[in-house]
């Protein structure tokens, strides 16, 4: 479930509220209790984080030595 952003137009503070993507936005501002006066924002969401011993490591280092080294014998070869 996401957290939203949203932004009391009465008071002008920001909160956050965390709620299922299928519910309706809230109308009434959590930190001063004023109904309809609550706008829901546009973030940029969150980012991707790869937690472990390393994503690319254990993924993608060997076949990005094979293309690096034939990428480098042909340009040797073309000289």
């Amino acid at each position: 479930m996401p957290t939203y952003d949203y932004r009391c137009k009465a008071c002008g503070q920001t909160f956050e509220h965390f709620q299922s993507m299928k519910d309706d936005p809230i109308t009434t501002c959590l930190l001063c209790g004023k109904s309809g006066e609550v706008d829901r924002l546009i973030s940029n969401g969150g980012g991707i984080i790869f937690k472990g011993s390393g994503f690319y490591v254990t993924d993608y280092k060997s076949s990005s030595k094979s293309s690096e080294s034939s990428t480098g014998s042909s340009g040797s070869t073309s000289n």
